[in-house]
């Protein structure tokens, strides 16, 4: 007697759906432990001090990220492309320094702006241009850049500090409808991107280079105009980023921005759940990210905790977070 196959089928184990929801439940905690972990900080800093929740110091906290966060926009984008750029900080460091001279010099405020900008623009596409043609890592790459930058800043500035009086005061203390310039600045640029990412043939074709190259390279997809268009923009993200840095500071100082800066906004964008290795990424999760680390240094101000420890602590998160991202690449057995 024959038995109908479609019958006869195993049927699914009665844990299988469970198991499929308790994946999905995971895919989506990474920024839901985010979410947690900052309400967590807050609500331990609002019994720790009085100080944390007040009006001027939740504007203070937005302003200080703001710059934070336009260098995670672009490295969020870049990442998601399987690209690095460690040279945002040190591009940030040596925009400061041009529009600083120039201003401090006499010459237009326009004109400072635009040739900073230009600059910043010219260093992004040279790192795309060396990543693109010669293939060499992109960390290396722009690990150079950095080092290269950070002695350029310095003599710019021949190692002193650059005043710039009263120039970009209003971009950098002035507030529009009680918000400070600085994070409107911000949020225009991470929306831009979020748009970019989310809703543009370019966006989408970003994540498809990252998650594979010669893949996307095979479909019809321009990399080497695209990953060029990619590192520009970082760029150019970078000299916004030392503009605005330049407004809230008023002078260009050595050590503004370089290294440090970056390191922490890599950190930021990590613990956001962008890829290292590309092809995930958003801008909600860098938000957060930004957020968390600048609620932390906020925090131990407050608390009068050595500022040693922020660095301890941005290095430590960046580790957990790289390993906590690695771990989320890995496919379930």
């Amino acid at each position: 007697m024959s038995i109908d196959k479609t019958l006869a089928a195993p049927a699914a184990p009665a844990h299988a759906r469970p198991a499929r929801s308790r994946r999905s439940v995971l895919r989506g905690l990474p920024h839901a432990g985010l979410v947690l972990v900052l309400l967590a900080i807050v609500g331990y800093a609002s019994v720790r001090t009085d100080a944390f929740l007040t009006p001027y110091n939740l504007l203070n906290v937005l302003r200080q990220v703001s710059v934070l966060s336009v260098i995670a926009a672009g490295l969020t984008l870049l990442m998601t492309a399987g690209g690095m750029d460690f040279s945002m900080g040190g591009n940030v460091a040596v925009s400061t320094a041009v529009a600083a001279q120039l201003l401090a010099h006499g010459e237009p405020t326009w004109l400072a702006l635009a040739a900073a900008l230009a600059l910043a623009v010219v260093i992004g596409l040279v790192n795309g241009v060396v990543v693109t043609f010669t293939r060499v890592a992109p960390f290396v790459a722009t690990l150079a850049t950095a080092t290269v930058l950070d002695g350029v800043a310095l003599l710019i500035i021949n190692g002193l500090s650059i005043s710039i009086g009263t120039h970009l005061f209003a971009l950098g203390n002035g507030t529009t409808f009680g918000l400070p310039n600085l994070l409107i600045v911000a949020l225009a640029v991470l929306a831009a991107t979020g748009f970019v990412m989310r809703y543009t043939t370019f966006g989408r074709d970003a994540f498809a280079i990252g998650g594979n190259e010669d893949v996307a390279r095979l479909s019809g997809i321009n990399v080497v105009r695209d990953k060029l268009l990619l590192y520009g923009l970082a760029g150019a993200l970078g000299g916004l980023a030392g503009i605005m840095l330049l407004s809230r500071l008023g002078a260009s100082s050595p050590g503004t921005g370089g290294l440090t800066l970056q390191l922490t906004a890599v950190a930021a964008v990590v613990i956001g759940g962008t890829s290292l290795a590309g092809g995930r990424g958003t801008v909600f999760g860098t938000m957060l990210g930004v957020l968390l680390l600048g609620v932390v240094a906020n925090v131990l101000n407050l608390l009068q905790i050595s500022s040693y420890y922020q660095q301890i602590s941005v290095g430590a998160v960046l580790l957990i977070a790289a390993v906590a991202n690695l771990l989320h690449r890995r496919p379930s057995s």
